[in-house]
């Protein structure tokens, strides 16, 4: 029965992202503590393994869309956000894995306060005009930028679109549909480096009983990814982000009144 109910929320919150390009990821996670009760720091891994296939799908269907030859003809913003990005995974594995759960649900909670500002705040954002700054000054910021998304992406088992998004529009002027493609590009192997320090600090035997949930989650998000993406020309994107930021903002603040299970 958990397993069922694994792959009904797996659906849901990929709705959720799918209908903003997005994993879902920061919805799953106060899911995965609130409701099915894990640890902290479990939750952040079974949360990197669902996103992980979660945005590799959604890479998958939107290549239809938006077309491989765009993504890889942009494959110098790839590269210079995922060079900070992966060291930013590194660092973030290094800092969850040596805190104390009680401090690290902490920062999960502040992270997910920020990002569901970052969700309200999101036409404003997108109203900016982009950056005209020279090419060295606008490598140095893509790659600080990169840094602090890796960071995210680690500490809180999500891609890190809603930031990498608006970086790539503001920095490089490059249209938000395909700046959504070139975020999962970069997110995929963000993930990956991600689980791979949570392997190396051998954090991963602590989700291995886990497996049946875990399948049954990411099946459930490929279904939602699909279903929220087929939804999206339908619904009205402007007031959505409004409102998934502040469904996000409801989750972090239940979220910061758990005590994390010991």
């Amino acid at each position: 029965m958990r397993n069922i109910w694994a792959f009904a929320w797996g659906v849901l919150v990929a709705i959720l992202g799918g209908l903003i390009g997005l994993g879902g990821a920061e919805f799953r996670l106060p899911v995965l503590v609130s409701i099915f009760n894990y640890r902290t720091l479990q939750a952040i891994i079974i949360n990197l393994m669902v996103s992980l296939v979660t945005v590799t799908f959604s890479f998958i269907f939107r290549s239809g869309i938006i077309g491989l030859d765009n993504v890889f003809a942009n494959l110098t913003v790839i590269i210079n956000i995922l060079a900070g990005s992966l060291i930013g995974s590194s660092v973030g594995v290094n800092y969850a894995t040596k805190i104390n759960e009680k401090t690290l649900n902490r920062v999960v909670v502040v992270f997910l306060f920020f990002l569901s500002f970052v969700l309200i705040g999101h036409n404003f954002i997108f109203s900016l005009q982009s950056w005209q700054l020279p090419n060295l000054l606008r490598i140095g910021i893509v790659f600080v930028a990169g840094i602090v998304i890796g960071i995210f992406s680690s500490m809180l088992g999500v891609a890190g679109g809603e930031l990498i998004i608006p970086t790539i529009i503001m920095v490089f002027a490059i249209d938000i549909k395909l700046a959504g493609s070139l975020s999962l590009a970069i997110s995929i192997p963000t993930i990956i480096m991600g689980l791979y320090k949570y392997k190396s600090h051998k954090r991963l035997k602590e989700v291995k009983s886990e497996q049946g949930f875990i399948v049954s989650m990411a099946s459930g998000s490929i279904l939602g990814a699909f279903i929220g993406s087929s939804l999206l020309r339908y619904i009205d994107s402007s007031s959505l982000y409004v409102i998934l930021g502040v469904i996000l903002l409801l989750s972090a603040l239940k979220l910061a009144k758990l005590k994390p299970a010991t």
